[in-house]
């Protein structure tokens, strides 16, 4: 059982503990990154904003918020996505800008539902410049170049290929690779698809497209952005794959005859697949680390620069690894002795350590071999929840146990719908692999394995409130409690949402359940209120 005085039920008033003076942010050495642009340095390790546009972009229509900023990642190609909530002009003014982080994996749409049940109007309602930030990977973050449509899995142009790399006669089709764009048109027979082009057109394409090819791969082993013993496996499968490539070039040497249309047609699918899954490994190439000391400390920035608080302070709230992530910074600061730059912090069903839970999330306990792991890029999470939806939502309802991973609430069904099928992305397994270290003896750590988070907690000096959801199978009280007692006790408060007649709350009702604004918004308000003040 939980201490008494930490295990605050709904209806007791709850009690916030007091903050020391804020600590204003000195001035930190500038430096000159990759792009020439002089940007502030928060710790020697930390990778940091390359620029601040002030200024919001056009925002397209899944955005529902005010305005839509963007901001570039130093030494990086990310550009990311901040959604801004405008506080409203009826509401007291308040002090602190207010950042919100989503869960793994997940875009801005949860903090943002529903009008009824939106998070975010909420506490702009209150009078908070509400940001929500979307991570690298996430929502409409993007990469310097790179469209926002959603693109196919980089094994569908191979699903479709029959033997001998013939397309099915039923319907033409296109392969976009770098440079290369080859129509393939069925026969007059029906029974083989073969190429119409020039054959001297057709050579120079191909050499064209495996040369970009195969520098890109080059650049790529030789930048060392595999680390070794982790990322072996990968680039062993890539550098095999590439050598099968060029057998192919030297022994078909690509001249264009009847005989040679099979291995032509197999080769350009082979090179399609290639690329695809080469781009797949380049772009989903982050963990955890990436994401607390480069994404939020650049986002934190320039929210910092364009609303300028007077203690160049944030307030933050953070859900599922959201939250997570503002426990390692806390962290991470304390250890280093250096200030935060967050005013306080709220965590909605998050921990450093599992350990001692029942969570759901042991499931990811397979990838804690990083061969296995790593065999496979990217996890698309969103698509595989998109599958699972219609047998989670209708009969015979095989899958409805996800359901309750999600909400212990009867959430409207449009709104499960659109949480479900619009929140989810893809998710790196470099990322998987490091959060499954919170399934370890000693919780979370970072990517050599050598700082324990959970363990420099003590040494901040940032309030911090912890929720937990009664009925949640993901980040169950027991894990949440877990890391709120690594906390000093005169910071921190903790509180378990649900009563023993309902309403429940699980893994997603503390942000956007039907109770929610009703019971935890109001909670969460008093105590950033509270803090904005001191």
């Amino acid at each position: 059982m939980f201490p008494e005085k930490m295990a605050l039920r709904h209806s007791e008033p709850v009690c916030f503990s007091h903050f020391c003076p804020a600590r204003f942010r000195s001035r930190r050495l500038l430096r000159v990154s990759r792009a020439g642009l002089s940007v502030p340095r928060l710790r020697p390790q930390a990778v940091l904003v390359a620029a601040v546009r002030e200024a919001p972009v056009n925002k397209p229509s899944v955005c529902t918020a005010d305005e839509l900023h963007r901001v570039a990642v130093a030494d990086s190609d990310w550009s990311l996505a901040l959604w801004r909530y405008t506080p409203s002009p009826k509401a007291e003014r308040r002090n602190h800008p207010l950042l919100l982080l989503s869960g793994i994996g997940t875009n801005a749409i949860g903090f943002d539902l529903a009008p009824e049940s939106s998070f975010a109007r909420y506490l702009s309602n209150q009078g908070f410049d509400t940001w929500i930030l979307e991570l690298r990977g996430a929502g409409l973050s993007t990469l310097v170049g790179e469209s926002r449509e959603v693109k196919k899995p980089f094994k569908a142009m191979s699903d479709r290929v029959g033997t001998n790399g013939v397309l099915p006669a039923e319907a033409p089709s296109t392969v976009i690779s770098g440079t290369l764009v080859e129509t393939f048109i069925p026969s007059v027979k029906g029974k083989r698809m073969v190429v119409e082009s020039d054959d001297a057109q057709s050579v120079s394409k191909l050499s064209e497209t495996s040369t970009h090819l195969f520098q890109k791969l080059s650049r790529f082993l030789n930048e060392g952005v595999f680390e070794e013993r982790q990322n072996f496996s990968i680039a062993s499968q890539i550098r095999d794959l590439s050598g099968r490539h060029v057998n192919i070039i030297k022994e078909g040497q690509w001249t264009i005859s009847p005989p040679l249309f099979d291995l032509k047609e197999g080769f350009l699918t082979l090179l399609d697949d290639f690329q695809k899954q080469l781009d797949l490994i380049l772009k989903y190439n982050w963990d955890f680390d990436h994401h607390m000391k480069e994404d939020v400390p650049a986002a934190m920035e320039y929210i910092r620069t364009l609303c300028k608080p007077k203690d160049g302070k944030l307030l933050a709230i953070g859900h599922s690894m959201g939250g997570i992530l503002l426990y390692a910074m806390l962290s991470q600061s304390g250890s280093e002795g250096r200030d935060s730059g967050l005013a306080s912090v709220i965590t909605l069903a998050s921990s450093l350590d599992f350990t001692s839970s029942k969570s759901s999330l042991k499931l990811l306990l397979p990838l804690a071999d990083p061969a296995q792991a790593l065999n496979v890029p990217a996890i698309p999470l969103g698509a595989l929840l998109a599958a699972a939806h219609p047998l989670m939502s209708r009969p015979p309802y095989v899958l409805s146990w996800l359901t309750s991973l999600v909400s212990a609430q009867k959430i409207p069904p449009e709104s499960l719908e659109k949480l479900v099928l619009n929140n989810f992305g893809t998710v790196p397994s470099k990322l998987l692999l490091q959060l499954t270290t919170a399934f370890q003896e000693g919780g979370l750590r970072d990517r050599d394995g050598t700082f324990f988070y959970k363990h420099h907690l003590r040494k901040s000096n940032v309030p911090v409130l912890a929720i937990a959801g009664d009925r949640d199978r993901v980040c169950p009280p027991e894990a949440v409690y877990e890391t709120v007692k690594h906390i000093p006790g005169n910071l921190v408060a903790y509180k378990v949402f649900g009563e023993p007649d309902g309403p429940h709350y699980g893994h997603y009702d503390l942000v956007g359940g039907p109770s929610a604004a009703d019971q935890v918004h109001p909670c969460l308000s008093k105590f950033l209120i509270h803090h904005d003040m001191a």
